[in-house]
């Protein structure tokens, strides 16, 4: 069985790379980090679960990046945002967001939820999720 590959789709470099040590050391393989829309979608093929923020070095283009990855390569989604106003409308694959700033355990609990591993409820309440 393969590790979980996840993308991590954040703009601001200390975001990407503390997000990418909490997923590592959980037994979650990051097969790439993208700080914009293209990089996000030529990096999705293959990923189980992306991490998106809302504005990135492109503009506040969370939300339709996500939109994207549910659509074209059904991965699951979770926002990371310090906006979780600005979702409007989630992606179909989304599962909820965490705010910035972040907890590890929030980042680990929605990257095991996203693949279907078991989380305890202290855990998962650490995540908004979308109904």
């Amino acid at each position: 069985m393969r590790e979980p590959r996840v993308l991590i789709v954040e703009d601001e470099v200390f975001v990407a790379m503390d997000i990418e040590r909490i997923l590592v050391d959980a037994g979650f393989k990051v097969q790439a980090i993208a700080a914009d829309r293209g990089e996000a979608l030529a990096n999705a093929d293959g990923a189980d679960v992306a991490f998106v923020d809302l504005n990135l070095r492109d503009g506040p283009t969370g939300v339709i990046i996500a939109e994207e990855l549910a659509r074209k390569y059904a991965v699951k989604v979770v926002y990371v945002t310090a906006n979780p106003a600005q979702i409007v409308q989630p992606a179909p694959t989304a599962i909820g967001f965490i705010r910035k700033p972040f907890y590890d355990k929030a980042i680990v609990a929605a990257a095991a939820m996203a693949v279907n591993r078991q989380v305890t409820p202290e855990d998962a309440a650490t995540i908004t999720l979308f109904s």
